[in-house]
């Protein structure tokens, strides 16, 4: 059966990637189509009414802005406040992946904020077990699913014996989350193969996945930047007159600004504090194992109450969450930011760009989530 198996999966003629990115190849592969050369930048006003007049998000990419020199600013002081932390959630995760899967795991990192935080999970794993796990990138698309050939190609590799772990950055609302477990039971569906669906991640405010670092909504400092924390490398793109039936999903690698990439600093840094939370993270991912987490999805009936509150059609427009907030500001037409509370400590890089861009902010009670962003509804008001 499995040797059947293997051998239908050998037969798929799958493009071989191409180097991409500026981690070390060490660090990474990235199993993306290179779309360097292709124009696909879209201002953020003429993005945001293209997605709310129904083209797929995946198709054009948002401008990606230098930030001020105030911006990468606050990103070294939350880099230097929030390193050992974590290199703590980092380590813990890789604890865990470690007791779950075993040592013959692939991580499998979503493009593109799980791909440093799939590189802290990797190194740790390399320094405390000696160990060096193959390390993939690809792409997984709300709306499209996740890059079948990208995870053809890894199997080829490596062979179906080999684990696939998945790995992203944080959740918001589960979107992701749910569009990995239907994208593991069509692979099922269609391959026989059994792809395992828990998607580790550094923080878990969703309450949606069993292996994470922490539930706390708190700045990752890989979030404050776009692709200068993210090895360089765009969005992803799925787009029929670019990506062929023998291709992975593709993305563009911005490596004309070298100059001002932050991407090995974050990483640098933070595995510099391995050693020193080791002991911490083994403990917590024997109590993590031993008594694992319930999966509640209390994110995801927090944001339909904001959706009731406020009038909300689409729910795609509530962005729950440090992380996604930030992104909000960063790349979408924003409406307004809910907090939990005004002197939240995570707070202080929403504030600052809520203010550069004329946001408004205000307090929401009983917040599972440090803050939420919500798009601004391009076509007549909240209804």
């Amino acid at each position: 059966m499995k040797q059947a198996l293997m051998e239908q999966i050998q037969q798929k003629n799958i493009h071989p990637p191409v180097p991409l990115g500026s981690y070390p190849a060490s660090d990474v592969t990235f199993l993306l189509k290179d779309l360097s050369r292709v124009a696909l930048e879209q201002g953020t006003e003429d993005r945001e009414e293209a997605i709310q007049s129904g083209v797929h998000y995946s198709e054009m990419l948002p401008v990606e802005y230098q930030p001020t020199a105030e911006y990468i600013e606050l990103f070294h002081q939350t880099l230097a406040q929030s390193a050992q932390k974590v290199a703590l959630a980092a380590a813990s995760v890789a604890e865990m992946i470690v007791r779950k899967r075993g040592l013959n795991t692939a991580i499998v990192s979503l493009a593109r904020a799980g791909t440093p935080i799939g590189i802290l999970i990797k190194r740790y794993i390399d320094w405390k077990y000696g160990v060096s796990m193959p390390h993939y990138s690809i792409s997984i698309i709300r709306g499209k699913g996740i890059d079948r050939n990208a995870i053809l190609y890894i199997l080829q590799q490596h062979g179906l014996e080999i684990e696939l772990q998945f790995v992203d950055g944080w959740t918001g609302k589960g979107a992701i989350r749910q569009v990995l477990i239907e994208a593991c039971h069509e692979m099922n569906a269609d391959y026989g193969l059994r792809l395992n669906d828990d998607l580790a991640v550094l923080a878990d405010p969703g309450s949606c996945s069993e292996t994470f670092g922490t539930r706390e909504d708190y700045l990752i400092p890989s979030a404050c930047l776009n692709s200068t924390v993210s090895g360089l490398m765009s969005r992803t793109v799925l787009r029929d007159d670019l990506i062929g039936p023998d291709d992975f999903h593709g993305a563009k690698y911005y490596e004309s600004w070298r100059s001002v990439d932050q991407s090995n600093t974050f990483v640098d840094t933070v595995s510099g504090y391995f050693q020193a939370v080791a002991e911490t993270a083994v403990a917590h991912a024997e109590q993590m194992t031993l008594n694992p987490p319930a999966v509640t999805w209390q994110g995801l009936r927090d944001i339909e109450a904001i959706q009731q509150a406020f009038g909300i059609r689409d729910i795609n427009l509530v962005k729950p969450g440090v992380g996604e907030t930030t992104r909000v500001l960063l790349r979408r037409v924003p409406w307004k930011i809910l907090i939990d509370r005004e002197d939240n400590p995570n707070l202080q890089h929403i504030m600052l760009l809520a203010k550069d861009r004329g946001v408004p902010v205000e307090v929401f009670e009983g917040l599972t989530y440090s803050c939420c962003g919500i798009i601004k509804p391009l076509k007549g008001g909240q209804e």
